[in-house]
């Protein structure tokens, strides 16, 4: 028992951690490219590369932090429109060809020799030269902190009460999943949507304090990977979710959806289909650019970090939450993650050496995890929280 409780504490612990908050908000951009929009970006790690890179490079240059991350930001909005202009007009497979042929550019270029005074060639830019800002506005103070002081421990920690916590924190995330389901299918709220948006959130609140009182987590305050961080990066995926609420539920997000569905209906309206892709693109990258500065706070930013396959995390983490929904592509990113720890932690206790080394764990939850997203693709292909009607796309 002790060995399960320690394998869910690290799923836990990846789940809060801010790589992870950093991925879901790229996903969040994804969304509103492929989701919204069905724009076929396959290169939303070069959008998070060229944030992160415009945000160090900056730093390392003496600007200020703010300024820094509105150059990340600058930087993705150009690279978004410079992709766009010529592909946007053909067929959604052009966009796809396009945007993974220039985030590997973007990598390749990283990595040169000749410019290791600015990215730091292959070895990139480490940490502790650019997040010295970030950490200095910090007001959590020093030392280390439980951000939940009432757990499990404080009332013996036995293991009974901490398999109770489990079968509480598993009965709220199912309710608070079925619930956020319900009010979606419905297609209106059952009381007001002030209503359901305090019921949803109240869900989630007991939900994060079952979940920390069943595997409190021990940070610094302050330190590379401490709650100031993690503290931070959550709140940029809650304040990035929130804004794409209103954008969808503005005439705006509307448009999005009649370009996924139908191209040349909303031309026979006299819309400008080209305008509202370029403007997605912009936007979703660059959601994706601040993802990509969230994910390097707590690490170093190295080319080979943000390679393709962040950009197929992207994608898996969205498809299982669901495209299209406000909280998918956060739910789809935290299950991911943490499904991918719950894994490699039980091969590796469970499994004999002998059938999976210990180095070969993190191939196999990927194989793992992959295989459960074909599954999910077959029998529910809308995802967790999304809508089969929402799977309508003209790319």
């Amino acid at each position: 028992m002790d060995q399960i409780f320690f394998i869910l504490q690290s799923v836990v612990g990846e789940a809060i951690a801010p790589a992870t908050a950093g991925v879901a908000i790229a996903v969040i951009g994804l969304n509103i490219h492929f989701g919204y929009t069905g724009l076929l970006n396959i290169g939303q790690a070069g959008f998070m590369l060229l944030g992160a890179y415009g945000m160090a490079i900056s730093i390392t240059k003496g600007l200020p932090m703010v300024i820094a991350v509105l150059i990340g930001l600058l930087l993705a909005l150009i690279f978004a429109t410079i992709l766009g202009a010529p592909t946007l007009k053909l067929r959604g497979d052009y966009l796809a060809i396009v945007t993974i042929s220039a985030a590997e550019i973007i990598r390749y270029v990283g990595r040169l020799a000749s410019l290791e005074g600015f990215t730091g060639g292959a070895q990139g830019i480490p940490g502790s030269q650019y997040s010295g800002p970030f950490r200095n506005l910090s007001f959590f103070g020093s030392g280390s902190w439980t951000l939940s002081p009432f757990n499990y421990e404080t009332l013996g920690g036995s293991t009974a009460v901490r398999l109770l916590g489990l079968l509480v924190t598993i009965a709220l995330i199912t309710v608070t999943v079925l619930f956020v389901r319900r009010t979606k299918l419905a297609g209106v709220a059952t009381r007001s949507p002030m209503a359901d948006g305090l019921v949803i959130t109240g869900l989630v609140v007991l939900s994060l304090l079952a979940v920390l009182f069943t595997f409190p987590q021990t940070l610094t305050r302050t330190g590379v990977d401490g709650w100031w961080v993690r503290g931070v990066a959550w709140t940029v995926v809650l304040i990035c979710s929130l804004l794409v609420l209103l954008l969808v539920r503005s005439p705006w997000g509307r448009l999005l959806r009649g370009v996924r569905e139908d191209e040349e209906a909303m031309r026979s309206l006299g819309k400008n289909v080209f305008a509202v892709k370029m403007q997605a693109l912009i936007i979703g990258g660059m959601f994706g650019a601040l993802g990509g500065m969230v994910y390097v706070l707590a690490s170093t930013v190295q080319a080979d970090a943000l390679a393709r396959q962040i950009t197929f995390f992207a994608y898996t983490a969205l498809l299982l939450g669901g495209a299209a929904t406000i909280f998918g592509p956060v739910l789809g990113t935290v299950i991911f993650f943490g499904a991918r720890i719950l894994v490699r932690e039980a091969s590796r206790i469970y499994v004999p050496d002998s059938i999976i080394a210990d180095n070969k764990t993190d191939v196999f939850s990927l194989m793992v995890v992959g295989v459960a997203l074909m599954l999910l693709v077959v029998y529910r292909p809308q995802g967790i929280l999304g809508d089969k009607r929402e799977l309508r796309f003209h790319v």
